[in-house]
Order: structure tokens, then C-alpha cells, then sequence
């Protein structure tokens, strides 16, 4: 599959941003209204109460969270695509192009904002495991960016697993890392990086891509990453950026957080929980966590050198891929209808009742 086209956009006035895929940028005609935006579901931030869900206390609250006002909460048209919003995902929308039958995803920015928040995708080359922007659309007060559809994120399959087996956790994190790796080369670092971060791109959900780079930062100068702000979901913060006391490497943050993830994909359950922030955040800076005894050596090895507390030490995005976990003998034949068995149940919804641990989840 070649990847997703690097776009070519100027950063000034709105107007000049260019499409990709189409002649020109389309501003949207005065009497094509923007789409309502629908209610941000209260079972997203549920439980919220014990920090380990959303973003962390004295987070930025993003400037495009405060919507026009809403007339309805059903489809919408701008331009040639019809919009239908999400309602687990704020400010977004399935799309359709009318002209090609295409679905895809419409992310909704204020005007103000929306050239700095797509400003990485101009910059970073593109990368099958990274989204890219398909079209972009201008309205009076809204920018509409069109990226690839995607077929649910990790956060929703660990959730659903448990926790994964070491053969397919491997396989999909991976994945996470190329990404990852390809955004530190170019001068991105991503920050709040967690399992719903990154999408499935086929429906078999074998192919992770990072859903978008709306929150990442773009360094000035590629050889300084230091950093001192501070945002992201509580149960994958780095111990230095709980510390405060100092700027922090943005990259080596990120690969803290990786760390996290990887732990939850195996295991279960975040490395660092508890339901009192205080006490969480005292158990992230210690950084001593435990490692179950089920998994293998060499998971529990690139767990130790993901999970440092001293940033120094941990790998790199580009060490990280020559670790020898990802080096995993190939499946036997009954293994591999087994795991595809299991794919294809997780794509029917259970009729059965599940008791769902929120606090586990960010």
C-alpha cells in the first residue's frame, strides 16, 4: 500500500493551505452550514473522578472544544461529503465523499488554530503507519481536515482482550514504534501518547497507524527536544515530567510512555494505578513497577529499559526497533487460525453482559 501522500502547505493566511488529492482548496459557500456537533458522550470521562481517565489536572483545554451552536445532532453536507458526527470522538465525524464513495474522517478545527495544528503533516514524510490528510475544506469559522477512515483503536481491542498474546501484541506494536521512530527522525515528538492514539487501518485490524498528529510538537531545532510543558492522560505521564523541577526531553517522554503501553497491551492493566491522584503520581515518579511472571524474558527486558525512571537510560525510537523481542518466531499453522478465529469473534458485539473496570482505562 503506498503511503499516504506528503502534503504541500503554506503557512500564512488560511487561504493558500493546498488540498491534497484535489486542484485546489475549497472554501465553503456562505449557505453551507457547518455540521452540529454532538454531545461528547458522559461515559468518555465516567469515573474520571479517580484520575486515571482523560487528561491530567492543569491540562490545556484544546481550543477547538468550544462548539458553534447545534441545530441537530444528524448527517450534514459540506462540500461533496456527508458528515455524520461521532459521538465518541469530540469534534469529529464520519464522512463520505459523494463524488467517489470514499469513507473517511473529518476532524473540525477553528480557523484561528487549525494551520498549527495540521502544521506537522507539512512537515513529516509520509508513512504507512502515520494517518495523513486526504482533503481539507475552509468554512467561515471552521476547517474541515479529511483523513483516512480507520476501524477502532487499541485502546478499544486491549480493552475487550484483557490483555494480548505476546506473538500479536508484537506484531502491533511494532507497528507503533515504526511511527513513532519516523516522527522523532523528522523532529516530532508526539506527547500524550496512549493505546487510543493509534487506529486500526484494515478491518481485519492487522495494519496500526497513529490517528493523527494534532498534539504533537514540532522542534525548532531537530537536536533540542527539552520541553517544560506538561499535559497528557495521568497513567502514562514520565516521572520527570511529574517532577516539574526541570525541562524534560520530549522524545525520551514519549518512549516512557510506550513503555506504558506496552505493559498494558500484555498485561492487562496500566503499570502505575491507583485511585487516588496523589498516591498515582508517587508510584510514577518512584517508577518501580511490577512485571507478571507470565511474560518472556525478553518482553520483561524491553519493558526495564522502556520504563526508567532516569530518562537517560531508556532506548531510543531507533534502539527500540532493534531490540530482540520483535525478533519472534513465526506462529505454527494451528496458532494462526486460532488467532484469526479470535479476530474475526472480536468483530461481533457481545451478547453477554461485561462489567467494565473504567478505572484501568485512560
Amino acid at each position: 500500500m503506498n503511503p499516504a501522500p506528503r502534503m504541500n502547505l503554506q503557512w500564512g493566511s488560511p487561504a493558500p493551505c493546498v488540498r491534497a488529492g484535489r486542484a485546489a482548496l475549497k472554501r465553503l459557500d456562505p449557505d453551507e452550514q457547518p455540521p452540529a456537533k454532538c454531545a461528547r458522550l458522559s461515559a468518555d470521562s465516567a469515573g474520571d473522578t479517580h484520575g486515571l481517565l482523560g487528561t491530567s489536572p492543569g491540562s490545556p483545554s484544546s481550543p477547538v472544544s468550544t462548539p458553534d451552536p447545534a441545530t441537530h445532532q444528524g448527517p450534514s453536507r459540506i462540500g461533496a461529503f456527508l458528515l455524520l458526527p461521532l459521538a465518541e470522538r469530540e469534534n469529529t465525524h464520519s464522512a463520505m465523499d459523494t463524488d467517489t464513495g470514499d469513507e473517511l474522517l473529518c476532524k473540525v478545527f477553528n480557523m484561528g488554530v487549525y494551520q498549527e495544528r495540521i502544521r506537522a503533516y507539512g512537515i513529516l514524510p509520509g508513512h504507512r503507519n502515520v494517518a495523513g490528510i486526504r482533503d481539507i475544506i475552509l468554512g467561515e469559522r471552521k476547517a474541515y481536515v479529511f483523513l483516512d477512515k480507520d476501524f477502532g483503536d487499541m485502546h478499544t481491542l486491549v480493552k475487550s482482550c484483557r490483555r494480548l498474546e505476546e506473538h500479536h501484541a508484537c506484531r502491533l506494536f511494532h507497528q507503533v514504534a515504526l511511527a513513532v521512530a519516523h516522527c522523532h527522525q523528522a523532529g516530532i515528538v508526539l506527547g500524550d501518547l496512549k493505546l487510543r492514539k493509534f487506529v486500526f487501518a484494515d478491518e481485519k485490524r492487522t495494519r496500526v497507524r497513529l490517528e493523527s498528529l494534532e498534539d504533537c510538537r514540532v522542534l525548532e531545532d531537530p537536536n533540542n527536544d527539552s520541553m517544560s510543558d506538561t499535559h497528557g492522560c495521568p497513567a502514562y505521564v514520565s516521572p520527570e515530567i511529574l517532577s516539574g523541577s526541570a525541562p524534560y526531553s520530549g522524545k525520551m517522554a514519549d518512549m516512557w510512555s510506550l513503555g506504558v503501553m506496552l505493559y498494558t497491551m500484555l498485561v492487562g492493566r496500566y503499570p502505575f494505578h491507583d485511585p487516588d491522584p496523589a498516591t498515582l503520581f508517587s508510584k510514577i515518579r518512584r517508577g518501580q513497577c511490577c512485571l507478571p511472571e507470565g511474560l518472556s524474558p525478553k518482553a520483561k527486558c524491553l519493558l526495564q529499559n522502556l520504563l526508567r525512571k532516569e530518562p537517560s537510560e531508556r532506548l531510543t525510537a531507533s534502539e527500540l526497533l532493534t531490540h530482540p523481542w520483535f525478533q519472534q518466531p513465526p506462529l505454527s499453522q494451528e496458532a494462526v487460525l486460532g488467532e484469526q478465529e479470535v479476530s474475526s469473534a472480536e468483530q461481533m458485539v457481545p451478547s453477554f453482559d461485561v462489567e467494565e473496570d473504567t478505572d484501568l482505562f485512560c
